[in-house]
């Protein structure tokens, strides 16, 4: 079995490589899985897809409404001009900021929809900046969404 580490690099290269559209044919989806079920609660997961854990992840992207173009915060404008080292500093403060102003919506999910919406936003504006390892590197150096995705049974579940 692959460690989190590597799972998480899997999911994110399968995420860059459908958002870059270079396996369309590829991606995959839950609703469009021949064969393969999400488990109930209580049921043991059928095995790690980093494909379907990326289309996912993308959803969760694609339901973040953060307009990055209008948001004040110092280490997001760095990483909108480039600046790439400055990407995890941004989706944390984009993250805190969203989840204190929503106490419905739990942190850690916040994060990964903010990381997700970002990466998408930038491979569009500055794709030539962008490598996946960024987004992967942001989500393991993070031990709070780690614990919160190993506590909910691990990217399988996600």
């Amino acid at each position: 079995m692959a460690t989190f580490e590597e799972q998480t690099e899997c999911i994110v290269e399968a995420l860059f490589s459908d958002l870059l559209g270079e396996d369309e044919s590829d991606c995959r989806s839950l609703e469009t899985d021949s064969g393969e079920r999400v488990p109930s609660a209580g049921e043991p997961p059928a095995g790690f897809d980093p494909v379907v854990v990326a289309s996912r992840l993308r959803r969760m992207g694609d339901h973040c409404n953060v307009d990055f173009e209008r948001v004040s915060s110092e280490a997001l404008a760095e990483v909108l001009k480039g600046k790439m080292e400055k990407f995890g500093a941004a989706v944390d403060s984009l993250s805190r900021s969203w989840s204190n102003q929503n106490p419905e919506l739990v942190y850690e999910r916040v994060f990964l929809s903010v990381s997700v919406k970002l990466l998408m936003h930038l491979a569009k504006k500055v794709s030539d900046k962008v490598n996946y390892k960024q987004l992967a590197e942001v989500i393991n150096g993070n031990s709070q969404v780690r614990s919160y995705i190993e506590a909910h049974g691990g990217w399988v579940r996600m």
